[in-house]
């Protein structure tokens, strides 16, 4: 719970991406079908959120080890970044495929 809580209050990202999946899921969770597309389009957004958390940790660990620039840290932070974009294109993705045919 602190880590929720420490990532709500130092994580601009974390909070966007809360915001949204409280906005989103209630409609998205109406218009599936059945539990499968419920699980897909709910762990979507929970994948996001979590690669979100994973990619604040690995920042937080390179700058706490050192504030100097480094091709490693910023190797380690890109990763996390794509990490993020990949989650969200995914998600993307999830909630088109499902959602998209019922909606146009």
């Amino acid at each position: 719970m602190q880590g929720l809580a420490s990532a709500w209050k130092n994580e601009a990202a974390f909070r966007q991406e809360v915001a949204l999946s409280i906005i989103i899921l209630p409609p998205g969770l109406w218009y599936a079908d059945n539990g499968i597309e419920r699980a897909l389009l709910s762990g979507s957004v929970f994948l996001i959120l979590m690669v979100e958390l994973l990619n604040s940790a690995v920042e937080a660990a390179i700058d706490r080890i050192s504030p100097e620039r480094h091709p490693l840290s910023k190797n380690a932070k890109d990763f996390g970044s794509a990490a993020v974009l990949l989650s969200l294109v995914n998600g993307g993705l999830i909630w088109g495929f499902i959602l998209g045919p019922k909606l146009f």
